[in-house]
Order: C-alpha cells, then sequence, then structure tokens
C-alpha cells in the first residue's frame, strides 16, 4: 500500500486549520474544567436519539442510542444548556459549572409522538433503520403508513463503513446497480445507475432540483433515500426515471457548538481531508451556521488516471420564531480527472469474437493512453428555503434552487476493432486485437437548471376522519449550453510491448485538433416546465388510509439545436398516482398496493418520409406494486417485501419505410424486491437486500424485440452487511463490519445486428475495523478482498477496482 499527499493551497489551508485547532486543543487540557451529562427522554420514559445537547455560545453534542450525553471539558461558570431538535421547540436550563465536578441535567421532551416525527425514538440499538422521511410523499408519513416502496442509507451506516461518496453509498439498497463512471461532462456528467430497469442519476437534493455532474462527495450527506418507481406525481419527469430515483438530504445546522475534522489515506494515492464545523452565530441560538468541504484526491490501478476533487457545502439556519425557519445554502464542487477507462462497442460481439471480456485480448491493469487526457468540471447550486408555520393544521414551504454546471477538456474514448477492418483480409475476422483511440471533449460546456416550488401541507379532520394534504406547483427551468467536439487519434494494437501507448496523451490531442477540423456536436436549447400536484391521505379507520394524487405538467422546449436542429414544441401531461395501506398490527406490520405512473416528453417525429411532422405524445410507465412492511420485535426488526409490474406504452419505434417512426412501442418491467435492517442482539446490527428483475421490449425495434434492454442491468442483485459493535467495557466503540455485494450476469449487447456480450457475474466482499469514542474516530476499511476483476457497464465496458484499503483518524471538538 502507498500513501501519497499531493500538497496544494487548499490542502495547505485545511491541513494548517487542523494543526492549529488540534494544538489549541492539547493546550485546553492544562486547564480545571468540569462536564456536564444527563439523560433526554420522552413523555412515556423512551430514549430521545440524536437530539441536539449544546451549551449556548459553547459546544455541543448529539444524545447516544440510550438517551445520554456528555459535555466534558467546560469551563467553570454559568450557562444555559439547550436540548433541541430542528422543527421542535427548544427547551433549556440554567447550570452551573464548577471545576472537577460533573453536574447532571436531565430533559424531558413533553410533546407527543405525532410532534416527534423527527426525531428517532428507540430503546434498542438498530441504528440503521431509518425510515421516516419527509420528502417521499412530500408530507410526513411513517413508513409502515406509506404505500410507497423506499430506502434509506443512514449517516450511522457511512460513517461505518467510511464511505465517502454516493456511488458507494448505494451499494447498501436492494435493487441498484451502478452502470457507468462519472464522467465530469457539464448537463450529464454524473455517475449513472439502474433501479427495476431503467437508467438514473443522482438529481434531487432534499427533494428539489440539485445537480452534480461528478462524483458525489458524501461530506454534506445525512442520509441517502432511494424512492422505487416512476415517480412522476409528485417529483416531475426530468430528475426521475420509470425506476425511482435518489434524494440526496443534507446535514443541516443546530445550536451548538460541534467539529469534527478527518484524515484519510489509502490505496492507489489515495488522500483525503475534511471539516464538519458547526456553530451558532448569535447568543440566542436562533441563527445557525454549518460548514461541511473535503478535499479528495485518488489514484487509479491502471497506469493512467487521477480524480482530484474539492466539496465545499455552507448551510446558514434562521429560526426567529418556533412557527418561521429560514434556510440558505449551497454545493459548491471544483475538481480535475482524467476519465476512467470506458471501452466502447462499435462492431458486432460476433466480428470481435467474443461474447465476454474474458475472451478479448485485454490487459485489465493497462492503460491505453498517456497523461493529460484531462478535463476540468464544476458545479455550483444554491438553495433557500422558508418554511412558516400557517396555523396549528397548515405548513407553507417555499423552495429556490438553481443548479449550475460547468465542463472543459478532454475525454478519451476506445473502441475495440476486429482484426480484418485493419488488415483487410477476410480470414482475420472474428478477432480483436486492435484499439481505435479517440477524443470527445467539451468546450465550455454549461447547463443551468432553475427550480422554484411552493408547498401547503395540511392535517386536518374531515368529519371523524384524519385528513393530510400536499398542495404544490413548481416552475422548473433547464438551460443547456453544451459543446462537444471529437476527432479519432489513431488504432493501436492490443498488448504489443514494442508500442508505445503514451503517444495518446494531451499534447498529441491538442496538435490533432490544431491541424484538423474536429466533428462538433452542440445541445443549445431551453426547457420551461410548469406543473401544480395535489396529493391527499385520508385515514378511513385508525388502520386503513388510501392516498390520491394527481399532477398537471405543462412542458414547452424551446427549441434549438442537439446535433441538428430542434422544434420548438409543446405538451400537456397528467400523472395520476394511488395508494392503500392496511395495518392488521398497528404500528408493526402494514399490507400495501401502490399505482404510480411516470412520464417522458418526446418531440417531433414522422410517420411517412417527408410527411408532415406530428407532435409525439409523452410516452407513460404505469407501476402496478404490493406487498407489506415490518416493524417488530419492538423496533430491532424492519423490512419490506413487494412485487411490481411496470409498463411503459408509447414508446417511439422505427417504421417499416425509412426516416420514419410509429409510436406504439411497449417495454415491461417486473420483478420482486425485500430488505431487512435487524439488530437481534444488543450491539450486532444486519442489513440485507436482494432484488430480482425481468425487462422486456415487448413491442419494438425487430431488432431488439422481445429481448432484454441493454440498459437493464443485471437481473439478479444482493447486498448483506454485518456488523458488531462491543457493549459497555472498557474498550466501548469498538466495533467491525463485513459485507458483500452480488450482481448477476449483465447483458450489454443484446440485439440481433450487435449479438449479445455479458460482463459476467462478480460478488465483492468488504469489511471495516473501527473504534468510536467522544472526542476521536480509528476506522479502518478493505474493499474488494478477494481482489476480483469484474467490469460495469451498459453498451460499454469498464473495469473496476482491485483490492484497496483505506484508513480515517477523526477528531471531534
Amino acid at each position: 500500500m502507498y500513501f501519497h499527499i499531493p500538497l496544494n493551497v487548499r490542502s495547505l489551508k485545511a491541513l494548517t486549520c487542523f494543526l492549529v485547532l488540534f494544538h489549541l486543543s492539547a493546550i485546553s487540557q492544562t486547564k480545571k474544567f468540569g462536564e456536564v451529562k444527563g439523560t433526554v427522554k420522552t413523555s412515556d420514559g423512551k430514549p430521545a436519539e440524536f437530539v441536539n445537547i449544546g451549551l449556548k455560545g459553547d459546544r455541543g453534542t448529539i444524545v447516544d442510542a440510550k438517551g445520554s450525553y456528555q459535555l466534558k471539558n467546560i469551563t467553570p461558570g454559568t450557562y444555559v444548556i439547550v436540548a433541541s431538535y430542528v422543527g421542535l421547540v427548544s427547551q433549556s436550563h440554567e447550570v452551573v459549572v464548577s471545576a472537577n465536578q460533573s453536574t447532571i441535567v436531565d430533559f424531558t421532551l413533553n410533546e407527543d409522538n405525532e410532534q416527534l416525527k423527527e426525531v428517532v425514538v428507540r430503546g434498542n440499538s438498530n441504528k440503521f433503520a431509518r425510515k421516516e422521511s419527509a420528502f417521499v410523499s412530500k408530507m410526513q408519513l411513517d413508513n409502515l403508513e406509506n404505500p410507497q416502496v423506499y430506502h434509506v442509507v443512514s449517516k450511522e451506516l457511512l460513517q461505518e463503513q467510511l464511505i465517502f461518496s454516493v456511488d458507494d453509498a448505494i451499494n447498501n439498497t436492494p435493487g441498484i446497480q451502478k452502470m457507468w463512471e462519472a464522467t465530469g461532462r457539464g448537463g450529464d456528467g454524473g455517475s449513472y445507475y439502474n433501479s427495476r430497469g431503467f437508467i438514473v442519476q443522482s438529481g434531487l437534493r432534499n427533494g428539489i432540483a440539485g445537480m452534480v455532474t461528478n462524483q458525489i462527495d458524501a461530506i454534506n450527506l445525512e442520509k441517502l433515500e432511494v424512492i422505487k418507481g416512476p415517480s412522476a406525481t409528485l417529483f416531475g419527469s426530468k430528475l426521475t426515471s420509470y425506476g425511482g430515483l435518489l434524494n440526496r438530504v443534507t446535514k443541516k445546522p443546530f445550536n451548538s457548538f460541534a467539529t469534527e475534522v478527518t484524515l484519510g489515506a489509502g490505496s492507489y494515492d489515495f488522500n483525503r481531508i475534511s471539516v464538519d464545523l458547526n456553530t451558532p452565530v448569535d447568543k440566542s441560538g436562533k441563527l445557525m451556521f454549518r460548514l461541511n468541504t473535503a478535499y479528495n484526491y485518488e489514484g487509479t490501478f491502471q497506469q493512467q488516471g487521477f480524480d482530484r476533487s474539492w466539496a465545499a457545502t455552507p448551510s446558514l439556519l434562521y429560526q426567529p420564531s418556533d412557527r418561521l425557519s429560514i434556510n440558505l445554502d449551497a454545493e459548491l464542487y471544483d475538481g480535475r480527472k482524467i476519465g476512467k477507462q470506458m471501452l466502447f462497442f462499435y462492431y458486432p460481439a460476433a466480428q470481435l469474437g467474443a461474447s465476454s471480456p474474458d475472451q478479448l485480448n485485454l490487459d485489465y491493469e493497462k492503460s491505453y493512453m498517456g497523461d493529460g487526457l484531462s478535463q476540468k468540471s464544476r458545479s455550483a447550486n444554491v438553495f433557500g428555503q422558508i418554511n412558516y408555520k400557517l396555523s396549528g393544521n397548515w405548513t407553507s414551504s417555499t423552495n429556490l434552487t438553481s443548479s449550475n454546471s460547468f465542463s472543459n477538456g478532454f475525454s478519451p474514448y476506445f473502441y475495440l476493432v476486429p482484426d480484418n477492418e485493419i488488415t483487410g483480409k477476410l480470414a482475420d475476422a472474428g478477432k480483436a486485437n486492435y484499439l481505435a483511440r479517440a477524443d470527445q471533449s467539451t468546450d465550455d460546456s454549461k447547463n443551468t437548471v432553475f427550480e422554484v416550488q411552493q408547498i401547503f401541507n395540511g392535517d386536518f379532520k374531515f368529519g371523524s376522519l384524519r385528513n393530510r394534504v400536499v398542495l404544490g406547483l413548481d416552475y422548473f427551468r433547464i438551460n443547456s449550453n453544451q459543446h462537444f467536439f471529437y476527432s479519432n487519434f489513431d488504432v493501436a494494437p492490443l498488448n504489443d510491448e514494442n508500442f508505445d501507448y503514451s503517444t495518446f496523451n494531451g499534447e498529441s490531442m491538442q496538435g490533432v485538433y490544431s491541424t484538423t477540423t474536429p466533428g462538433t456536436y452542440p445541445i443549445v436549447n431551453k426547457i420551461n416546465t410548469y406543473s401544480a400536484f395535489v396529493s391527499n391521505v385520508l385515514n378511513l379507520t385508525d388502520n386503513l388510509n388510501i392516498l390520491t394524487a394527481l399532477r398537471v405538467d405543462r412542458f414547452e422546449n424551446k427549441g434549438g439545436r442537439e446535433g441538428g436542429d430542434l422544434e420548438p414544441f409543446s405538451q400537456t401531461a397528467f400523472s395520476p398516482k394511488f395508494g392503500v395501506v392496511y395495518q392488521p398490527i398497528k404500528n408493526k406490520l402494514s399490507l400495501f398496493a401502490n399505482y404510480q405512473n411516470g412520464f417522458n416528453n418526446k418531440g417531433i417525429y414522422q410517420t411517412i418520409p417527408d410527411g408532415p411532422p406530428i407532435n409525439a405524445k409523452p410516452e407513460q410507465a404505469n407501476q402496478f406494486e404490493g406487498g407489506l412492511k415490518v416493524n417488530a420485535l419492538q423496533g430491532k426488526l424492519s423490512g419490506t417485501v413487494s412485487y411490481y409490474s411496470i409498463q411503459v406504452k408509447d414508446i417511439l419505434r422505427a417504421g417499416l419505410e425509412a426516416n420514419t417512426q410509429i409510436q406504439d412501442g411497449t417495454q415491461l418491467s417486473k420483478g420482486i424486491e425485500f430488505d431487512f435492517i435487524a439488530n437481534p442482539v444488543s450491539g450486532l446490527n444486519l442489513i440485507a437486500g436482494f432484488s430480482y428483475n425481468d425487462s422486456k421490449l415487448e413491442k419494438a425495434d425487430e431488432d431488439v424485440n422481445g429481448r432484454r434492454p441493454a440498459t437493464a442491468s443485471s437481473p439478479y442483485l444482493a447486498n448483506l452487511w454485518v456488523s458488531y459493535r462491543l457493549p459497555q467495557t472498557s474498550i466501548k466503540g469498538l466495533g467491525a463490519g463485513f459485507g458483500l455485494n452480488y450482481a448477476s450476469d449483465n447483458k450489454i449487447l443484446n440485439s440481433a445486428s450487435m449479438g449479445e456480450f455479458t460482463l459476467p457475474a462478480y460478488t465483492i466482499l468488504g469489511a471495516t475495523l473501527f473504534y468510536d469514542q467522544p472526542k476521536y474516530r480509528i476506522g479502518l476499511k478493505a474493499n474488494n478482498l478477494t481482489n476480483e476483476r469484474y467490469y460495469i457497464g451498459y453498451t460499454t465496458m469498464n473495469p473496476q477496482k482491485l483490492r484497496n484499503f483505506a484508513a480515517s483518524v477523526s477528531y471531534k471538538f
């Protein structure tokens, strides 16, 4: 294992801050201090986990799973100690701290359970079971009363697994598979995943637009919500797919001081420094500030490649009263990278003489390029939110986001070429010993997404029945100004020890562009979408509730260019949703069913050659799903089992005559999913998930009709994580975890013309060892323990990292 820390201005600043803070902390140990400790419980005597405890104008901490807290190293004096959580009325006590003494202050939160929904209250340590969400249905619904399936990756799990990116976080959710590496290209450069047979990106943050066009750092991630099925009714069509969506829930400021600094290093030159700083700004504790920032560098297991990034996510929260809160925050990402080596297929598999990677003459660890083929990328997202309690039954939430991305630089492409295309000899067909090398660059490519969303939530009685409703208005704008240019470089023989592969580099590629006219592909357009939606949950009985929702969406494409000219067009779409939940055992078991809709606006097409253009209908996806959810054994076991069937209709496909299209194609995707999170004994936690997906193009072009789409991912996926933390002993805080991810064979070519090419199944093992103390945390991680050589992709193949290790040390103030 080899460590390397490249020092630049950012890393020097961050390292300097860390050393200064560490020095001040060391000096402070020579003084005489006191401490405050105690418990926080609800009115029914249960521990109130994750409540914020802090001294006004000083430090703070978080209540643990047993409802206990401890504030150490406090200078003697009189303080006001506050117990708070965003959305709750703060409680405070005056406390006198004396040198070398412990002062006990206990809190009892008198709010009822309905008011405490945002506080996770548990009497056990099933810390990974975080299923409450205000975003999935845009109203406060418990998991058991929500007819939609979703999965949550909690911050506790992110910390235990030493997860630094969203790419790694998704490994803990059933039915999600990474398909394509982040390219960093402005507009579409984020990682691509698959859910229920459909491609999806992470485009939502706290329920509204938050595009990041590079690998997303987890520095500001409170939890990751993976919401399943077509979800256009509440989230629109531009940020979701028919398989679902990914919603990043971010960390929020709180009204006490706390800081955590983390240093990390590992295999392939990995090194990282991050800071999480939270502080009240005023003495009253009504204005709070939080900053999460990280510098990250990682090399490659191949000869060429790196990814250097910096992230900063400042957040300001103002709570002048119990009825009003104002939040302003931002996500700033800046990076430079050489893209991961992806191999494209331009020729049919039969001409290459291979149907899987092991039949190709490829060196897994070799980079078929030199240096300098790098790209710069930036994302700058700004968010604003005003929450106001209109009355005891109604609240208002006004949300605004501006999401901007930029990229400039090279993006190397590689194409497998059959021998006969180079030698001109028919006898050489069925072999692939050559690689075409090319570049597709972006030239100051920019993409801007702007969204304003107004939501009103009501919770009131309709006669004797409880009724919860959300009313929403949404304006969504995309302004694309992307510029791609490209050129071939050469054709290189594979694995010829006498060939100099480094000739394909940044300097030589720039020389090609200076002497030839490159091809261009602009994507320039403006799209406005105006939407209104309503969703209502009615409790017919204490155990039975129904959900009905409807969205109307006015889509206006102003025209522009995407390769060629795009004609302006407008469409109106309706998206309904329906769900029913019955709890035969209240708060422990629920049976649910749902109908969900998604749609995709299509453009102009022709029914006959040279005929009049036709405005295509929106493509529609309809899901029917049913299953059960469980929360049993006093919260020690939670899980979901479901069966779904998604039918996509009105797909455009090729007509019988040349250059014509017909809008009657269909695709079917159905399957099962389950996940369980358990805490069978104290300290032991388990997460398990499994999914099976059967996708088929039922009415499509003859080339693919009746086949599984090449974008549908592996049919079988499974994930497992088991961890154990030692109970109350002299080495309390010591623990270890072990997990695996399994994916079955993945057909990335599957058509009559291209043949079949399959990425083999893989099982990846990982483990962590951690020691968590109030003032510091040490973590060790091992990935791909068996050193498995495996690929991901759709229509492409991309080799993944070999065995690697990482370590981190965190210091908490």
